[in-house]
C-alpha cells in the first residue's frame, strides 16, 4: 500500500489526521508572504461640493459638503489617511442630499411652470370660444 520511497510514517492517512506533516516530535513554522498593496488616497469630493454651493445650494447643504471637503483635502496633507476618509465620506453624503433636493425642486419647478401654461391656454381657449 505504500507508495514507492516513501517510509510507512510520512504516508499520509486517508480520512482526519491530527497530526502534522514532517519529522515527529519537531515544530512546524508556518510562514505566510505580506503583500502591502498601496491603497488609494481618500476622496474629498472637492469639484463636487463646489457644483452643490454654485448650483442651489438647498438648506446651505452645499456649504457644509464644501467645508467637509476642504477639511478632508487638509487631513490628506497632514497625513491623517482615516480623518481624510471620515470627512470626506460626510462631504459626499452631504453632496447626495444636496443634488437630490436640487433635482426635486428643479422637477417641482418644472412642473409648476407647465401646470400654470397649460391653465393660461385654457383660460384663453375659453375665453376666445365663449365671445
Amino acid at each position: 500500500m505504500n507508495p514507492a520511497g516513501f517510509p510507512p510514517e510520512t504516508v499520509p492517512l486517508q480520512g482526519t489526521y491530527e497530526g502534522f506533516h514532517g519529522q515527529p516530535g519537531g515544530s512546524t513554522v508556518v510562514q505566510y508572504p505580506t503583500v502591502s498593496v498601496p491603497h488609494e488616497p481618500p476622496r474629498d469630493h472637492i469639484i463636487w461640493s463646489l457644483w452643490s454651493f454654485y448650483y442651489w445650494n438647498p438648506f446651505c447643504l452645499g456649504l457644509a459638503a464644501l467645508i467637509f471637503s476642504i477639511r478632508a483635502r487638509d487631513r490628506k496633507v497632514v497625513g491623517d489617511m482615516e480623518g481624510a476618509r471620515h470627512h470626506g465620506s460626510t462631504a459626499r453624503s452631504l453632496n447626495i442630499w444636496a443634488t437630490v433636493f436640487s433635482i426635486m425642486a428643479l422637477i417641482f419647478l418644472i412642473t409648476v411652470v407647465l401646470l400654470r401654461m397649460d391653465s393660461q391656454i385654457d383660460d384663453r381657449f375659453n375665453s376666445h370660444n365663449s365671445g
